[in-house]
């Protein structure tokens, strides 16, 4: 934005960044609309916005003009110009990276992934990480430096400063300082939050918590994992480990155990973890074999034994189901549900994520967005 000098400089910074704010929280607005809300006369606010289009930050709105002619000229209408800047949002799992470009209005201009095996050395995986971030901006058409900021989520006890405390997923994740390493390896701001409390901000961002401020998400996959809004805030923790369940005796989660069973009766020969099962057995259940049906159902109902020692204490709105095994539906919605029914005072909805395998890289651009804004609407010292 054009600076002016002395403390006019910081009064018309202030004054930018209240139009420029009212202008990313609506669709369309008017110079008086505009200038009422930021509580500044119309031609200041006229001057801002000249300035804010020169800038390239705010559009004006093209309408019709066959309609303008029919109806007379109406007031000029502007918006937020959303391209004027992008953001990456970055999943690291344990088996395969995502990343995510978006821009300011968190439209998806560019997604790439790529596998990447458990035991890959650290100096690898981080390596892997910037290079695929490289690729999904020049899909965008953008350098990594033109990005305004980097959201990154990743498994473990992450702390205020991007720090790993704690992972029992990734090889060499403890004590990893991840803000640190890849800053070092990225021309662009960069911030890292735990993916679990990711999933449940992108659910409330984009997906089925929209409109809600008490939610439970359970992630089922290769591990399971929880994210908690409480009173419309995600949930940390006093050591930022919300979210991280830990581990299980010899990594055996029982709630897989039905689904184990069943995979081991039908196919002796084939070894399958808990995730495989599953999948194994909702495949076989959607062809209308009954005893996978059972088999699925019995995984459904230990998995919300698990949710009730959360769901009764915290009274949430809404219990979603996310990861890889959401993609079993009502297969595995219908039994938690009965569950809740049965054993909750006020028992919540329970649903599948429309998000799937997306969530947590769409959390990612939703931290990152997050702290774009902090970077746009922040006066400089």
């Amino acid at each position: 934005m054009r600076q002016v000098s002395g403390d006019a400089s910081v009064l018309r910074r202030l004054n930018s960044d209240a139009i420029l704010r009212i202008l990313r929280g609506r669709e369309l607005a008017t110079l008086t609309e505009l200038a009422a809300a930021a509580g500044v006369s119309r031609p200041t606010a006229e001057g801002i916005v000249e300035d804010l289009l020169a800038d390239g930050w705010v559009e004006e709105y093209a309408e019709d003009e066959r309609a303008d002619r029919q109806r007379g000229r109406p007031a000029r209408r502007f918006r937020f110009r959303a391209s004027s800047g992008h953001v990456a949002g970055v999943h690291i799992d344990s088996s395969n990276l995502q990343v995510m470009v978006c821009d300011l209005g968190g439209e998806v201009r560019a997604v790439r992934r790529r596998p990447l095996p458990v035991d890959t050395p650290v100096p690898d995986r981080l390596s892997a990480v910037a290079e695929l971030i490289r690729l999904a901006a020049a899909d965008a058409g953008l350098a990594v430096a033109e990005l305004t900021a980097v959201g990154v989520g990743t498994t473990g006890v992450v702390d205020g400063e991007g720090r790993v405390v704690k992972s029992i997923v990734l090889p060499g994740w403890t004590g990893l300082h991840l803000h640190a390493e890849l800053s070092a390896r990225l021309p662009a701001p960069v911030v890292v939050e735990n993916d679990m409390r990711l999933a449940v901000t992108a659910e409330h961002w984009r997906g089925a918590a929209r409109g809600c401020d008490d939610v439970v998400y359970l992630f089922a996959a290769d591990r399971i994992g929880m994210g908690l809004l409480i009173g419309g805030r995600v949930h940390r923790g006093a050591h930022a480990a919300s979210g991280e369940i830990g581990s299980q005796p010899n990594d055996n989660w029982s709630a897989f155990r039905h689904v184990m069973d069943y995979s081991m009766a039908v196919e002796p020969g084939e070894l399958r973890g808990g995730r495989q099962s599953a999948e194994f057995a909702v495949g076989r259940a959607r062809a209308g074999d009954e005893k996978a049906r059972l088999a699925v159902r019995e995984f459904g109902r230990a998995l919300a034994a698990g949710l009730l020692t959360v769901v009764n204490p915290l009274d949430p709105e809404m219990v979603i189901i996310g990861g890889d095994l959401s993609s079993a539906g009502d297969l595995l919605v219908e039994p938690i549900q009965e569950s809740l029914d049965e054993h909750c005072l006020y028992p919540p909805r329970a649903v599948v994520s429309g998000l799937g395998g997306e969530c947590i890289a769409v959390g990612a651009v939703r931290l990152a967005l997050d702290h774009a804004e902090r970077l746009l609407f922040t006066l400089p010292a």
